[in-house]
């Protein structure tokens, strides 16, 4: 057909001419656009269908995309979330503590914040977890979320292995020495006391060693180390044992002999000194010292009078 028309005389073929040249003149739009002006134009022609009430329902859209926003910039997101899970029912209603022997659950509730509307959706149980192992007593520390309203934390504890005296202070150590609590109570009466800086670094060791000779340990009040080199024995009727900085068995099995043999430490003694290993030097109390200087000056002069006789 187009080509009948072009054969009908020229001013046709101007036209078309002049319709090509205006038709490159126009500006393409890319593609995108070219959808996004053919649903302007549909919607401007009533061919695209509105809902009803689309207008209210984006309008509320807007307003909570634009308070969620204004929520994370100032910070409130986390408030918001967990007043909301809270009131749908997911408040923080029960507490399951397992492994606490020294570790009190109010000190577990007070550190994890839990005032009846902390909400479990919004619980971060990791740092939970590192806030529980900073307790003093806590090794480790588990927690779980079990829906819809119960924590579940599981504890590891520490174990108290002796006392350690350094100055005035009285504290708790692990059998590697690491200080876990000062001792506050009696609780932990029976345990090993050790005096001295660097004591508890040694005292698993020298306890150990200890164990060898039980009829001497359990005599000990007190172990007390001498310029972190060495150990004295502070016994419970307050006579002290020098033990020397090295062969520490050989020295504790001559005690035992003398002990076996002689009962030297029920004996009115201050000391018993090991230090050297060819000699060994008991020191008595002032009471039996004096006592032992009058004997000697009655049997002197007994001595002398028994002379003078003959």
């Amino acid at each position: 057909m187009f080509s009948l028309i072009g054969k009908r005389g020229g001013p046709h073929r101007g036209q078309g001419a002049a319709s090509a040249a205006m038709a490159d003149d126009r500006v393409v739009l890319p593609r995108p656009m070219r959808r996004v002006v053919r649903f302007c134009v549909s919607l401007a022609t009533g061919r695209i269908h509105i809902p009803a009430h689309a207008g209210t329902v984006s309008v509320f859209a807007l307003f909570g995309v634009v308070g969620l926003y204004g929520m994370s910039l100032g910070g409130h997101s986390q408030v918001v979330a967990q007043a909301t899970t809270s009131a749908a029912g997911f408040a923080i209603e029960k507490v399951q503590v397992s492994g606490n022997a020294q570790t009190s659950e109010i000190e577990i509730l007070q550190l994890l914040g839990l005032d009846g509307t902390t909400s479990l959706v919004s619980l971060d149980v990791d740092a939970a977890r590192r806030k529980l192992v900073e307790l003093p007593w806590v090794e480790s520390a588990e927690v779980r979320k079990i829906y819809p309203e119960t924590i579940a934390v599981t504890l590891k504890e520490r174990k108290a292995f002796a006392i350690w005296q350094h100055g005035s202070e009285l504290s708790l150590i692990e059998q590697n020495g690491s200080v876990i609590a000062p001792l506050r109570d009696n609780k932990f009466a029976s345990l090993p006391l050790f005096v001295g800086r660097d004591a508890e670094k040694a005292a698993a060791e020298f306890l150990q060693e200890m164990a060898k000779w039980p009829e001497i340990e359990s005599r000990v009040q007190a172990y007390v180390r001498v310029a972190s080199r060495r150990w004295d024995l502070h016994l419970g009727n307050g006579v002290v044992i020098h033990l020397p900085e090295d062969n520490i068995d050989q020295s504790l099995k001559m005690l035992s002999a003398y002990e076996a043999k002689e009962g030297v430490l029920e004996r009115d003694i201050a000391s018993v000194d090991l230090r050297l290993s060819d000699r060994t030097t008991i020191r008595l109390t002032e009471g039996a010292a004096e006592r032992r200087a009058q004997a000697l000056a009655a049997r002197d002069k007994a001595l002398k009078k028994q002379g003078g006789q003959t």
